[in-house]
């Protein structure tokens, strides 16, 4: 699943971010945002228009991104249920 996916106020774990081609700036700037594996997200919010931008928490920080950007970052519901019990 990808974070564009998910329903809003869903909690999971990042697992990687996708890069489209070698070198990708968009994919290496969501890592240097915090969109690493192991990392908790969800959707807090969506645009009223096309749902775009969408409002993501990642840790504790929110950015807006844009569904395409979204949609590079994987992310497990299953493992949300350990991180939440830990």
């Amino acid at each position: 699943m990808t974070l564009s996916d998910l329903p809003p106020r869903t909690p999971v774990v990042v697992e990687s971010v996708e890069d489209r081609h070698p070198h990708d700036p968009i994919a290496r700037r969501l890592r240097e945002l915090g969109f690493v594996a192991g990392e908790p997200v969800q959707v807090v919010a969506q645009g009223p228009f096309g749902a775009e931008p969408l409002l993501v928490q990642v840790g504790y920080t929110r950015f807006a991104l844009r569904r395409a950007e979204a949609a590079r970052v994987r992310v497990s519901a299953s493992a949300a249920g350990r991180e939440a019990g830990a």
